[in-house]
């Protein structure tokens, strides 16, 4: 299935039969560990195959079970699966709150650095996903975690970036989801890829957050 997601080039994402552009942001929604799987498996997968950049923030106990179930099932990726300039592991606090608060404008210019680094190995295309069930606990900056939502939009419109934030259904208020159908332009849910019509762009998101606030 194809969608047009932007302007740039055209990219596999690797589950689905899915085809979007590079400078897309997604909202992966699941209720099962099988429905997480099988989004990150194929996406990570994909881009070994291609030999892009990728950046991932996940458990190391999930990280340990993808990689083995991919060099079962893909045995030529052995070799790329270990290589941590390609594949490169982030534990959630590591990422989003390493000095124990949250930060978007610290989260920001951590995504500029990756984003430099990687226009100068391989083909500097970038991969990211990010298991967000971390953001259920009680995080000194957590409020602002939609106004980087929000944000990466505008960062990856310009790049060769793709984004997949993952929310568990099970896990998250309506009120949380609500926000991130509002902070995401397109949504995975039940394994299928569709534009989002809740959507706001983050010019908006920012005047109605300041009424609301």
């Amino acid at each position: 299935m194809y969608l047009h997601t932007s302007n740039q080039e055209k990219m596999e994402l690797g589950f689905g039969g899915h085809v979007c552009h590079w400078g897309t942001h997604i909202a992966g929604l699941y209720e099962t560990e099988e429905e997480r799987d099988l989004i990150m498996e194929g996406f990570l997968r994909r881009g070994l195959e291609a030999e892009d950049v990728q950046r991932y923030c996940l458990d190391e106990e999930i990280d340990s079970r993808i990689r083995k179930r991919m060099v079962a099932k893909n045995p030529s990726l052995a070799g790329k699966i270990n290589d941590s300039e390609r594949m490169a592991l982030y534990s959630p606090r590591d990422l989003y709150y390493p000095d124990g608060t949250f930060s978007p404008e610290r989260m920001q210019q951590g995504l500029t650095a990756v984003y430099e680094e990687g226009k100068f190995k391989h083909s500097g295309k970038i991969r990211a996903f990010a298991e967000m069930s971390w953001a259920v606990n009680n995080i000194p900056g957590l409020e602002e975690l939609m106004l980087y939502e929000a944000g990466l939009n505008e960062f990856v419109e310009d790049k060769p970036w793709v984004s997949i934030c993952l929310y568990d259904l099970t896990k998250f208020s309506g009120e949380v989801i609500m926000e991130v159908f509002r902070t995401h332009p397109y949504v995975i849910n039940k394994g299928v890829i569709t534009e989002n019509p809740f959507f706001v762009p983050p010019d908006q998101w920012l005047r109605d957050r300041k009424k609301t606030g």
